[in-house]
């Protein structure tokens, strides 16, 4: 599994795991999984980026693997 920074940054945005689904147009089932570390498509993780207000040249910030 791999660590990511999306729990935190979800956090510091004051949003709950429903809210960033719907903002990055996934199932919260699936935001929960990502934040657990579960691997997901390259395309859920630009959704993600995207609803947390990133660009995709800053996808290190969020998941330092890619």
């Amino acid at each position: 599994m791999n660590r990511n920074a999306v729990k935190r940054m979800r956090e510091q945005l004051l949003l709950s795991k429903t809210e960033l689904a719907r903002k990055a147009a996934v199932s919260p089932l699936t935001i929960d999984r990502v934040e657990k570390g579960m691997t997901c498509r390259v395309e859920t993780k630009r959704k993600i980026l995207l609803a947390l207000g990133f660009d995709i040249s800053e996808k290190t910030k969020v998941f330092p693997e890619l």
